[in-house]
């Protein structure tokens, strides 16, 4: 059994009004410091798979197919042993 975390993001090139809104929400609170703000998705999902590069390969096209807009989206795999 694995875990896969996926860190799903808007590309660099996508505008991420989310992002611009807790930008500004932090500068409101006096945290002045922080700077480009991007919001993104985070999923956990647990695989029967026989080894790292199987599991690898079914979230990845469980990104491709349904979790990520590949368009406008990049994401991030990390596979656990669970």
């Amino acid at each position: 059994m694995y875990k896969a975390k996926i860190n799903i993001t808007l590309r660099k090139s996508i505008l991420d009004p989310k992002g611009k809104a807790a930008r500004s929400a932090l500068h409101n609170l006096g945290l002045d410091e922080a700077r480009d703000v991007r919001i993104g998705k985070f999923v956990e999902m647990d695989i029967e798979a026989a080894n790292d590069d199987e599991a690898y390969k079914l979230a990845d096209e469980a990104c491709s197919k349904l979790l990520a807009n590949e368009v406008m989206e990049d994401y991030r795999i990390l596979i656990e042993k669970a």
